[in-house]
């Protein structure tokens, strides 16, 4: 580590939690170095967003009607950017959701973000499913044109795009987050459309015959609001690094700390908060029950600076400060 990763902080704090997040073994420049994307999976990707089947008329902003809005029940932070999320199957097909917290979807399967920042319609990403196996997905950032008609495939990423404060990642970073689960989506889960605040949630997928395996009973998140912001916000934030069924690398780590503790939100483990993950994983960790100024949680996400970790580490700059809130209110009440 450089010496500027060994700052001063609070006697006995600092080597808790960087060990937690496996940096007291390895360099911080480890963690962000992804391997490049498969060259022949990337070779899938249309190289105009106007050809990927989002839009029945891209000029006009007609999305197609074989294409699904969705809006998960947590988001990821991203500096503030408006996003609006779609999906598509493929004809006919449908999600394996045997396992509800590990869905597989189908060969052929789109799915896209949009973001706009300060009104500035920026990018576009889109992940697609290129293959029958569980790892057989392909990403890249469409970057719109000035005029707003089409957006370029931008494989290489860019910094601070169309005059915005906003970064498009490139390519190799994008399984930094997606593939940190089984599934390699993170918005469109059984947790995420239970808690959807859209008309396209996990009823409605459901009722139009998307899933599998339907769940058998709702699902409904535990706590009072408090606790379902803050294990939202984790779940949302946070899960798709730190979690103990992460897909293991074969090559450079990418993000891909220690498994010690969990911060997803999983069907089988919502009877209650204290049978989460993140409860019986990170309380008494990285969270310390009534105090958030010395949980090592808070101490990451209150952070953005290159040179120390923070949480989350991709796409953004600016702090979280209604997410950073919602965590403070559920640790002071533990």
């Amino acid at each position: 580590m450089s010496t500027r990763e060994r700052r001063p902080t609070r006697a006995g704090f600092a080597p808790l939690w960087l060990a937690a997040a496996g940096l007291a073994a390895a360099g911080c420049d480890d963690l962000r170095q992804c391997d490049p994307p498969d060259p022949e999976r990337q070779a899938e990707l249309p190289a105009a967003l106007s050809q990927t089947g989002l839009y029945a008329d891209i000029a006009a902003g007609t999305v197609a009607s074989d294409v699904v809005a969705y809006a998960p029940g947590f988001e990821l932070w991203s500096d503030g950017a408006d996003k609006q999320r779609f999906l598509r199957l493929p004809n006919g097909a449908q999600i394996d959701t045997s396992a509800q917290d590990a869905w597989q979807f189908p060969d052929g399967t789109r799915l896209w973000k949009e973001f706009r920042r300060d009104g500035v319609l920026v990018e576009t990403r889109l992940l697609a499913k290129v293959g029958p196996a569980p790892e057989d997905w392909a990403a890249v950032a469409y970057v719109w044109n000035a005029d707003g008609t089409d957006a370029l495939a931008t494989p290489g990423g860019a910094e601070d795009a169309r005059g915005t404060p906003h970064d498009v990642p490139a390519a190799a970073e994008c399984m930094g987050c997606h593939g940190g689960t089984a599934s390699r989506v993170l918005g469109f889960s059984a947790i995420q459309l239970a808690a959807s605040p859209g008309e396209v949630d996990l009823d409605e997928i459901s009722a139009r015959g998307m899933l599998s395996d339907p769940p058998r009973r709702p699902i409904r998140l535990p706590g009072d609001a408090v606790a379902q912001a803050a294990l939202g916000w984790l779940h949302a934030n946070c899960s798709h690094c730190h979690n103990r069924t992460r897909p293991s690398s074969d090559g450079a780590r990418c993000y891909d700390p220690q498994r010690r503790f969990d911060f997803t939100l999983r069907v089988d483990e919502i009877a209650s908060v204290e049978t989460t993950a993140t409860y019986r994983t990170a309380v008494g960790t990285v969270i310390r029950p009534g105090d958030p100024d010395d949980s090592d949680a808070v101490e990451r996400a209150r952070r953005r600076d290159p040179d120390w970790p923070s949480m989350p580490p991709l796409g953004t700059e600016i702090v979280d400060q209604d997410g950073l809130a919602a965590l403070r209110a559920w640790i002071r009440r533990l």
